[in-house]
């Protein structure tokens, strides 16, 4: 049995309510098991020994979706890769401990060139941004409040959907479910 991180879109945002035990119950009942919520935002811990994390992204996506009545995008991490995104360094070390925020935003695949150079055009002295992987990192020197960048345009730079998080949300859980 395979631990695995699902970051969820929509959930307790734009009017969107969903109670953690009313989720954590969809979960159990498309055949997870040790499910677990993490805050109210849509991060779901569960143990499932499928390899296909597509497959499964896409499933749980659908029963979400039919349950719910509106799209919830899944993005699935294991703890390993969790805790390599939580220690990445995006940025050197003075620009990092400078900004007010870092936002990761998952995706569910590389963007290919034609999306990064419309990621990178929304850079500003502002907004800086960086992608490794399967997540987009966004730099905020100001807050977030004051930033004219916002999930939604970084969403519709890359052409793809994706939900974003805080890095102290994902240190958190990365710190919580570490690989043993």
């Amino acid at each position: 049995m395979s631990k695995h991180i699902a970051f969820l879109r929509a959930i307790n945002v734009g009017g969107h309510t969903v109670k953690m035990d009313h989720l954590r119950q969809l979960f159990e009942a498309m055949g997870l098991t040790q499910v677990e919520t993490f805050i109210a935002s849509g991060n779901v811990i569960f143990d499932n020994p499928h390899t296909d994390i597509a497959a499964l992204e896409n499933n749980i996506a659908a029963e979400l979706g039919k349950a719910l009545g509106y799209d919830v995008a899944t993005f699935i991490r294991s703890p390993q890769a969790l805790s390599a995104i939580a220690q990445y360094r995006p940025f050197d070390d003075a620009t990092m401990t400078a900004a007010a925020a870092l936002n990761i935003t998952f995706v569910a695949q590389w963007p290919n060139a034609a999306a990064q150079a419309r990621l990178m055009a929304l850079g500003t002295p502002n907004d800086a941004f960086h992608i490794h992987d399967r997540e987009v990192y966004w730099l905020c020197r100001s807050k977030i409040s004051e930033s004219s960048i916002s999930g939604k345009s970084i969403e519709k730079a890359l052409g793809m959907a994706g939900t974003m998080r805080n890095i102290t949300t994902v240190q958190k859980l990365a710190a919580k479910y570490s690989p043993s």
